[in-house]
């Protein structure tokens, strides 16, 4: 038969499965356009049925080539039901009736196919061990699985280690206090370590005779970064996060029950693997370990350096306050938990990346099947993932404007970081410029804290765009983007002028209230509203 210019095979309804019924229509070029010679132009591939399902119009997604391969594999794999949608449209020929019979035919055939494979896996399950398996079917069947080891001590499967599924756990997981709690217990036991070694408050007189405080409770890049904006920072990715899994996701996916959508979310996890790694060998080699040895272990084994003075160096200078052995050793461990926090700080990034895909792809999809521009739902979920990302946005850049202050300082005239700060404010009204006084010495604090601050700043750029641009539902999004734009240009200009600090403190006042009020306000005019329309 032919329909719109292309082969037409009706439902045969014979009770196949989805693989034996794909298979044939495959084989046989049901939906594909008729040659020159008004016969059919031969079977379909893989390449040119996804092709094919990436022209429809209303996908906007379109789907993976990856998954179309697996239809034609010989697996287990079935068909999810976005997909079964558009395969239902190539098969019916852009016909309304005939595309409607192959989606109530394709949706048969796919749950035979589930209930084969759910009696094959418990039959299988019982001869290995001797008891029934869960059922766990999930209805997003063309993903891909994650490949499973043997344990051999048990008999029971589990699957490969995965760096990020076990990045995704510590946010996720367990009590929402476990991670901050643990980066707060860790940064209290390196300030006690500090009070014990005597480097907690520490001074020396600089060449040029200016005294400076280079205690570890004086640096904030140590202290407050680690006590206060990190685990902050940590604990808005763990809200966020929940919220998504267990209510923002379900509520969005109606269609699909909390196992299928836990297993599309880890998936999507899964999907950012090697990021995951990169961000782990770059923050434990190069800036742990290579770090640590060229900036401290060097300067303390050989003496000198072009390095500023900190409390990991105190000990060239000023010998009776701690020995060069301890000094390595206690350096050591400041450099380790440093680098495995900073990497849970990017693997958080990757996490809030992975969400606005996640949340993009599925408010794409819920436009084609609602039939509405941008669903309420939707709007409402964006509206509240954009306010946690924007909070860890804020933290984040605060957390880089902690280290260029601490490596600037270091390099000033200034007695100690508070003084050198209400200091630079003065000298602006007292048209005083001190910013080119100083020693100058190599910064590589200058560079990580650019890249924190850039990497937050990208990931909140992303979500706006994804969530924010073109919506009808209007949220403060360009206050936000105004807090996170001055605050980011107040960490550029730090040391840059003198009474830069003036501008930095107005950033950092204007980030604070929106940590505290992401609506900035906008819940009032709300609630004055709706008192309004009632009365």
């Amino acid at each position: 038969m032919i329909k719109n210019g292309k082969f037409f095979l009706p439902p045969s309804k014979d009770g196949s499965d989805f693989k034996e019924l794909f298979k044939q229509l495959a084989a046989a070029g049901a939906g594909r356009p008729l040659g020159n010679d008004g016969f059919p132009a031969g079977p379909w591939t893989p390449d040119l049925l996804a092709e094919a399902i990436s022209q429809i119009d209303s996908n906007r997604v379109g789907v993976d080539l990856r998954t179309v391969q697996l239809w034609f594999q010989e697996n287990d794999k079935g068909i999810s039901t976005a997909n079964i949608r558009w395969l239902a449209r190539v098969f019916g020929c852009d016909d309304p009736t005939a595309t409607s019979e192959w989606q109530v035919e394709l949706s048969a055939a796919q749950s035979r196919l589930a209930a084969k494979r759910r009696g094959s896996k418990k039959a299988e399950n019982s001869v290995a061990l001797g008891a029934p398996d869960l059922d766990r079917i999930a209805t997003a069947d063309d993903e891909p699985d994650f490949p499973a080891e043997l344990d051999t001590n048990g008999g029971r499967s589990r699957r490969r280690f995965s760096l990020a599924r076990r990045s995704e756990a510590l946010f996720s997981r367990g009590s929402p206090l476990d991670l901050p709690a643990s980066v707060f217990a860790g940064a209290t036991a390196l300030g006690f370590l500090s009070y014990i070694t005597g480097i907690h408050n520490t001074t020396y007189v600089r060449a040029d005779g200016f005294l400076k405080q280079v205690g570890f409770l004086w640096a904030p890049n140590w202290t407050f970064v680690f006590m206060v904006l990190l685990p902050l920072f940590f604990a808005f990715i763990i809200e966020l996060l929940v919220f998504w899994k267990y209510e923002g996701r379900l509520k969005l996916v109606a269609h699909g029950g909390r196992v299928e959508n836990d297993d599309v979310w880890e998936r999507s996890v899964e999907a950012s693997s090697y990021t995951y790694w990169a961000v782990f060998f770059i923050c434990v080699l190069f800036a742990g370990l290579f770090q640590w040895i060229g900036v401290c272990l060097i300067p303390l084994i050989n003496g000198g350096g072009n390095y500023a003075i900190d409390w990991g160096k105190i000990t060239l200078v000023r010998p009776e306050v701690i020995s060069v052995p301890m000094s390595i050793v206690f350096t050591g461990l400041a450099y380790l938990y440093m680098c495995l926090c900073f990497y849970l700080f990017f693997a958080g990034l990757i996490l809030l990346h992975t969400l606005v895909h996640d949340l993009w792809r599925i408010g794409e999809v819920s436009k084609n099947w609602a039939g509405v521009d941008y669903p309420y739902e939707v709007s409402e979920v964006s509206l509240r993932v954009m306010r946690g990302i924007f909070r860890c946005t804020v933290l984040g850049i605060l957390i880089a404007i902690c280290m260029k202050v601490q490596s600037s300082y270091l390099t000033s005239n200034g007695k100690n970081i508070v003084t050198w700060l209400v200091g630079d404010m003065l000298s602006a009204f007292q048209m005083r410029n001190n910013v080119s006084d100083g020693f100058r010495y190599r910064m590589p604090t200058h560079y990580s804290s650019l890249l924190v601050a850039i990497s937050t700043c990208v990931v909140f750029l992303y979500g706006s765009i994804r969530l924010g641009v073109g919506r009808q539902r209007h949220f403060p999004l360009w206050r936000m983007s105004t807090v996170v734009a001055l605050l980011f240009a107040g960490y550029l200009l730090i040391d840059a002028f003198a009474g830069f600090s003036i501008i930095l403190g107005v950033a950092v006042l204007l980030s604070i209230y929106g940590l505290c009020d992401p609506r900035f306000g906008q819940w009032r005019a709300s609630k004055l509203g709706n008192h309004q329309r009632v009365s």
